[in-house]
Order: structure tokens, then sequence, then C-alpha cells
């Protein structure tokens, strides 16, 4: 769609309504029609990208001289990370019309990943629904000072390393292993679908490892599986602290929440090199996402630049991805201060 059909769509700017008075829906309603719509062929494609690609990727472990499996294994991490977005779009039935296609496509895409698709689904739909809500959010949510206070010194201690060090890489893997495998923390109505997803995983793991090592020994299962899993978890943890964090981002407490702004400008699209951004389905144009979960992947681009000639006003700066910006995060943004912002460590210190 040209610019010129996307000015010719819109029914609502952000002109026409006071801040506080801007809904979802009306965001939604001044987006084409085009970028809701699913087309098959869309998105079949873009599994035949992310299966071929994985392949590609593993011949080129299988060959690879030692000091060419950095390279191998950045390539095939990511492009297993392109798996998950395709089973991400499933969680949200955006992939297919017929529920049982999505979750069919979507276990089998998040199953390598060791990802049990239903737990993630039902998870990840209430970080849709409290985007930026103190407390409430369960993707990535900052740490209030009194709550670090509360804390006993080891875990103190676990926190700041964590981020003084910059190893928000691993974050997901935490994120992984603590929420998604206990049916128990989930919805009795939810329990069954959780404990499906998990056996599913489960039973993968029980097949493909002892046979990898089997046949490739424990190098092979850390060289085939093991380090692009770990490159895929970079990704995963990069994807979720950038989409929503920035030392000007707010995160609001229920009674202040806005669901409109807070999708709005509370998502931050983020420039990442092409060729990540296609192996990975354009999951980085995330701010149209968080407007609407039905907008399926291929389409963000064209529902993004609708909402950048529709609400610009609100949109937080566009920023690109740097080993800079990942600094500036964690090194800013550690302790986040109720109608404040965030302080760092050593100014929670000094104000003790």
């Amino acid at each position: 769609m040209t610019t010129s059909a996307i000015k010719s769509q819109k029914t609502l700017v952000s002109t026409d309504l006071g801040k506080d008075q801007i809904k979802l829906k009306h965001i939604i309603k001044s987006l084409p029609k085009e970028c809701f719509q699913k087309n098959s062929r869309k998105a079949w494609t873009t599994i035949i990208l992310s299966l071929s690609m994985a392949a590609l990727g593993y011949y080129f472990l299988a060959i690879s001289p030692w000091f060419l499996l950095p390279i191998a294994w950045i390539f095939t991490g990511t492009a297993l990370t392109g798996f998950f977005v395709i089973g991400h779009d499933c969680g949200h039935r955006s992939f297919a019309n017929r529920r049982w296609v999505n979750d069919l496509v979507g276990h089998i895409f998040m199953m390598p990943l060791i990802y049990p698709f239903h737990s993630w689904r039902i998870g990840h739909n209430h970080h849709h629904k409290h985007t930026n809500k103190l407390e409430e959010d369960n993707a990535w949510h900052p740490i209030r000072p009194e709550v670090f206070a509360s804390w006993g010194k080891n875990r103190q201690s676990a926190f700041e390393f964590f981020m003084r060090k910059r190893l928000w890489w691993i974050g997901s893997i935490g994120h992984w292993a603590v929420v998604h495998f206990d049916a128990r923390k989930f919805k009795p109505k939810d329990q069954a679908s959780v404990k499906l997803s998990v056996a599913v995983v489960l039973i993968f793991a029980a097949v493909v490892f002892p046979t990898l090592i089997i046949t490739t020994g424990v190098w092979g299962f850390i060289k085939y599986w093991f380090i692009p899993w770990m490159v895929y978890h970079f990704w995963m943890s990069t994807f979720t602290i950038v989409h929503h964090t920035a030392a000007d981002v707010p995160f609001s407490p229920a009674d202040k929440w806005n669901a409109a702004l807070a999708q709005l400008s509370g998502t931050i699209h983020c420039d990442y090199p092409r060729w990540i951004e296609i192996l990975c389905h354009d999951i980085n144009v995330h701010v149209p996402h968080h407007i609407s979960t039905a907008i399926p992947s291929y389409n963000l681009r064209l529902a993004y630049d609708s909402i950048k000639q529709n609400w610009q006003p609100y949109l937080h700066d566009e920023c690109q991805f740097s080993w800079q910006l990942m600094k500036d995060i964690t090194d800013n943004c550690q302790l986040y201060y109720t109608g404040v912002g965030y302080k760092t460590f050593d100014e929670y210190y000094a104000g003790k």
C-alpha cells in the first residue's frame, strides 16, 4: 500500500482527541483493513524461510572449521528465533484462521526450543493486557526500590550482578525455566493445555537429546543444539527488554495506567540489521503488534507506517540496536521509582 493510500485510510488522527481520551479502539480504527487480513501464502512462506535458513545454518555448522563456528552459531540461533516468532503468531491466532492449525504449528515450531506453547501463549497474553503496568506486566517489569529492599542480601546481590555485568542476554532463560513448566501456576481451566505443551517438549527432549548425544557425542549436543539455543535466548532476552525499556518509558500503577498510551508510547521500535529482521519476521516492528495482536507479522510494517502517519506525537523515539544501547539500558534502568522513573543502584545507596 502506498503512502497516499495509507493517508486515505485515516478515520481518526491523534489531534482529534486529548491525550487522556485516546483508547486502543481509536488507534485500531485508524489502521488500514489490510493490516488484519491473513494471507496463507505469506504465512506459509515464513515457515519455508525459517526451515530453509535453519537447515542452511545446520549445514554450515556441520562443515565449518572451528574458527567459523561462531558465525554459524549466530546465524543458526537467529534462524531458530524465527521459529519462535512463527509460534508467536500462532499463539495470537494470527497465523491461520483455524485454531487447531495455530496450535499444531505453534507446538511444532516451539518444540525444538523446548518452549511449551500453551504455557507461553497464556502468560504472554497477560503481558499484552497489562503492558507497562507495575506489578502486572509479566514479560519484563522494573524492580522498585521498596521491593529490592525487601529482598535478602543474596537475591539483591544476584540482581545487582545481573544488571551491572550486563547479563540481560540470559534473562529469558530464567523466565522460561521458572514460569512455563509448572501447571499449578496457571488457572485450573488452562492446566490441561499447559500439561499437554509441557509433555510435547519433554518427549521431544527425551527422544532428540539422547539421539544427538549418541550419534555426535556431548560436543555434538553442545554444537548443534545448546549454543544455537543460547543465541536464540540472546535475541529473546534482547527483544523483550528493548521493546519496553528506556530511561523515559514509564511504568504506571493500575489506577493511573492508560492501555492505549502504554501500548503506543510504552513500546519501542528498534531497528536491527536487516538480515536479523528477515530471519525474525519483523517482530521488532513491535508497536503495531501491541496495538493489536491480530496483525500478522508480515503486515507489521504496513501497520507501523499507518501508525506513524496518525499517531506520531505519541510514539517513543526509534532506536537502533547496538552495544551502546544495551549498555545504556542496563547501566541506567536499574531500579524504578514510581512517578519519578529509573535510577541506578549507586543513586539508591546514596539516598539511603
